[in-house]
C-alpha cells in the first residue's frame, strides 16, 4: 500500500467522524447558518490562521534539517527518562489485547486527526470568533514549542531505545501507518509528546467553551485521555513525554488566552470607516 492510499483511507475515516460529529455536536440550526458565519469568522481570525500556516511550513522545512542540528547542539535526554521510569511503557503493554491495540491504534491515527480538525470546522461555525482564535493560537504554541524542543533534546522512544522489552504495536498491527508517522516525525524527536500537548489542548478549551458545544466536551476528553495513553500503549512515547505534553497543553492554553486578548484589544481600537474608535 502506497502513502497516497493511506492518506486517502485516513481522510475517510476523519471525514466519516467529522460529519457524524458536525450533526450531533453542533447541530442542524447552526449548519443552517454556516456559510455566512463561517465567512465572517474567517475574516476575524485571518492573521491568525496566516500565522498558524507559517508555523506549519517552518515545521516542516526545519524538521528535514532538525535531527542534525539537534545532534549538534541538543542534548541526547534517553538515558536519562529510562533512568527515572525505567519500564513503565513495558508494564502498560503487559495489558496489550488485540482489541486494545486496534482501539488504541485507531484513536492514536483517526482519531488525533480528528480530535484537532473538529475544532477549526465547530468553532467557525459558532457566533463568536473568540474560541476559534484561542485554538489557532494554542496550536500556534504547540508547534512552536515542539519545534523547539525537538532541537534541543535528542531522545529516543522506548520502541527503539528498548526494542527486547517494548514492541512497536501499531506498526506490528497496521505496517501501513509507518508510511504516515515516518512523514512528519524522526525517531529522536519523542520529547514532549505532541499527540499529548495538542489533544490536551483541545480537551481543556472544550472544557473552558464548553457552553458553545456542551457535547463537544465529553468527546475532547475522552478521546484526549485516550490518545495520550495510546502514545505509551503503542510504545511510542514515554511517560516522561506524556507529563511534559500535558505541561505544554496547560502552557499554550495559558498563552493562547492572552495573546487572543491582547489582538482583541489591539482590533477594538481601529477606526472603523466612520472614523469611530470600535467598542
Amino acid at each position: 500500500m502506497a502513502l497516497v492510499d493511506v492518506v486517502l483511507q485516513v481522510g475517510a475515516g476523519v471525514s466519516a467522524l467529522l460529519v457524524v460529529a458536525a450533526v450531533l455536536v453542533v447541530g442542524p440550526s447552526r449548519l443552517r447558518s454556516a456559510p455566512r458565519t463561517v465567512r465572517s469568522n474567517a475574516r476575524a481570525v485571518a492573521p491568525t490562521f496566516v500565522a498558524l500556516v507559517a508555523v506549519l511550513a517552518a515545521n516542516g522545512v526545519i524538521r528535514d534539517i532538525g535531527v542534525e542540528l539537534s545532534w549538534l547542539i541538543g542534548l541526547n535526554i534517553t538515558g536519562y527518562i529510562h533512568a527515572v521510569e525505567g519500564s513503565t511503557v513495558a508494564f502498560v503493554q503487559s495489558f496489550a489485547t488485540p482489541a486494545l491495540t486496534a482501539y488504541f491504534g485507531f484513536v492514536y491515527i483517526f482519531g488525533y486527526v480528528f480530535l484537532l480538525v473538529f475544532p477549526l470546522a465547530a468553532y467557525a461555525m459558532h457566533e463568536e470568533s473568540r474560541p476559534l482564535r484561542v485554538v489557532l493560537f494554542a496550536y500556534i504554541v504547540n508547534y512552536g514549542v515542539g519545534l523547539l524542543c525537538y532541537i534541543l533534546f535528542v531522545a529516543y522512544g522506548p520502541r527503539n531505545f528498548m526494542p527486547d522489552m517494548v514492541q512497536p504495536l501499531l506498526y506490528n498491527s497496521w505496517p501501513q501507518a509507518q508510511l504516515l508517522t515516518s512523514q512528519v516525525n524522526v525517531n529522536t524527536n519523542v520529547f514532549p509528546s505532541l499527540h499529548t500537548s495538542l489533544s490536551g489542548t483541545v480537551a481543556l478549551l472544550a472544557w473552558r467553551f464548553r457552553g458553545v458545544y456542551p457535547r463537544w466536551t465529553p468527546i475532547a476528553l475522552f478521546l484526549a485521555v485516550s490518545i495520550a495513553v495510546s502514545t505509551m500503549y503503542l510504545g511510542i512515547h514515554w511517560a516522561t513525554d506524556v507529563v511534559a505534553g500535558a505541561f505544554v497543553a496547560f502552557a499554550s492554553v495559558e498563552a493562547a488566552r492572552s495573546a487572543a486578548d491582547r489582538q482583541e484589544q489591539g482590533e477594538s481600537l481601529l477606526p472603523n470607516p466612520l472614523g469611530e474608535l470600535r467598542e
